[in-house]
């Protein structure tokens, strides 16, 4: 009979969506490698069934290579690379695409089994359906983005790939707060005070930042002006604006990073004001506190990993820690913001 009923919540359904968040950080850490290694424009076609099986002999890497050849990123950037070199770059996108559709087996099958058993918590059924709507999409996104760079271009346009991360942190940080839903179920009362908009606006602001370095990543930003806190000797670089308002807001590399910079100031202002609060606050429960004060730990942790990386010419495993930790403090953001509504 206890299939037949539908519990306001279910550890098992939290259990799936937590994993689910684990491979979706697994997806944007190997998005994030792709694209320091220039690897994003390898596959020049979206096949989403038959994409799943890589090239499986010499002539089918022939074929595969052939089509890379026809693009502008081969003709004017890589132009005599060899067929070994083309392989390395190619498994990189193959991997981030790999991961896509094994995000979207762990969500749908699972999915279906728990609507069936009738074991998902009825408040939800909807979300859950959404999520995986918005995870849908975030492939069609990606084929968007990787198709901006196979014609006139020589990597994907920044705002694309700004799009297709945002959606992909988005994703991140639904599944993280439906999961704490279903593990501790609908809240007996909710806490109407100042720290649920503190909180929201804190997770606003982290995802603003996170838009942004999309956009430093997008125009290849961090590869120039390695020095900090100024850039070449000012606070405000020589070749800051654009033609037109958004070539400065989406294509200049030194606006780009400017406002990276500037909101990142902020942002650890912000976050190490509210930690100190959150942790002196007599109306908060110990679990919320105690998620203030690593929210503000890892958004001062993530600074420094930021200044860090630009300093050395963003290498591969910081550039990859860097967007790891990101989406760890989004992460624990969200928790905040779903702990301090409950009491």
């Amino acid at each position: 009979m206890t299939s037949f009923l539908r519990s306001d919540r279910s550890r098992p359904v939290a259990v799936w969506l937590f994993a689910v968040a684990v491979l979706v950080l697994a997806m944007v850490v190997v998005g994030g490698a792709t694209r320091l290694t220039d690897s994003g424009l390898s596959i020049t076609q979206w096949k989403p069934v038959a994409g799943a099986l890589p090239p499986m002999s010499a002539g089918d890497w022939q074929a595969e290579f052939a089509r890379y050849q026809e693009i502008p990123q081969y003709k004017l950037v890589n132009r005599g690379m060899s067929l070994g070199e083309f392989k390395a770059i190619y498994w990189w996108e193959w991997s981030h695409r790999l991961l896509g559709r094994l995000v979207g087996a762990v969500f749908a099958l699972p999915l279906i089994w728990f609507a069936v058993r009738r074991e998902l918590p009825r408040r939800l059924i909807w979300r859950c359906i959404g999520l995986f709507v918005l995870g849908g999409l975030q492939g069609a996104v990606g084929w968007w983005m990787v198709a901006s760079g196979l014609a006139d271009r020589v990597s994907v346009a920044p705002e694309r790939l700004m799009v297709h991360l945002g959606l992909a942190f988005a994703l991140l940080g639904a599944l993280v707060w439906t999961g704490l839903e279903a593990w501790a179920g609908q809240a007996r009362q909710t806490l109407p005070s100042p720290w649920a908009r503190r909180a929201a606006f804190l997770i606003g602001l982290i995802y603003l930042q996170i838009l942004l370095g999309a956009l430093v990543a997008g125009n290849d930003a961090g590869l120039v002006y390695r020095d900090w806190p100024l850039m070449d000797g000012r606070v405000v670089p020589r070749d800051y604006g654009g033609d037109t308002l958004w070539a400065t807001l989406a294509h200049s590399q030194a606006a780009v990073q400017l406002h990276h910079r500037l909101t990142a100031y902020l942002l650890v202002l912000v976050a190490l004001v509210m930690a100190v609060g959150a942790a002196r606050s007599p109306y908060l429960q110990p679990g919320a506190k105690a998620l203030g004060v690593a929210v503000g730990a890892g958004m001062l942790l993530q600074a420094t990993l930021g200044v860090v990386t630009l300093m050395t010419g963003v290498p591969l495993a910081m550039g990859i820690l860097h967007q790891l930790a990101a989406a760890l403090v989004l992460a624990l953001a969200m928790a905040f913001a779903w702990r301090v509504r409950r009491v």
